[in-house]
């Protein structure tokens, strides 16, 4: 099982999406397991953002991180990473497919609702800065049964 970091942008959570995201990714079949709303500060939004400092578009990506709250989520499952990028869609709200949550809810290139882990690495990394030990949590769902077939002893 994998586990991604997930940002609903202050874009998302101004415009009252936040309950509208979270369940695509549980009806999808993904486990939420650690969920915070926090306001990132410009620190932290230097940290997770930091391969992106020399770029045009850095110092109005932290103005814009750092403008409102944020509900960072960490969810679970086979194959979560890929899962949830795709379910986010494409970059750009302008040309996300419908079905996507930038298609459904997005227009703007600047204002993406949503962030996503790219891999297991920047996954591993941008959870540590998010979240302390401990509030990442391991439980057990009773319907994962009925999500994964268990049959070989590997989720698939």
């Amino acid at each position: 099982m994998e586990t991604s970091l997930i940002i609903l942008k202050p874009d998302a959570v101004q415009r009252g999406l936040m309950g509208r995201i979270i369940s695509r990714f549980e009806e999808k079949g993904l486990q939420i397991v650690g969920a915070k709303l926090m306001q990132i500060t410009p620190e932290l939004a230097a940290q997770h953002y930091k391969d992106h400092a020399s770029k045009g578009f850095y110092p109005g990506l932290v103005k814009f991180m750092t403008s409102s709250p944020v509900l960072v989520l960490a969810i679970r499952g086979n194959g979560a990473i890929a899962i949830c990028r795709s379910m986010m869609g494409a970059t750009f709200g302008s040309k996300a497919a419908g079905g996507t949550i930038r298609g459904d809810f997005g227009v703007s290139n600047s204002f993406n609702l949503i962030h996503g882990s790219d891999g297991p690495e920047a996954a591993a990394r941008e959870l540590g800065l998010f979240f302390k030990a401990g509030e990442v949590l391991d439980w057990k769902r009773a319907g994962d049964a009925w999500i994964y077939d268990l049959s070989s002893g590997t989720p698939e």
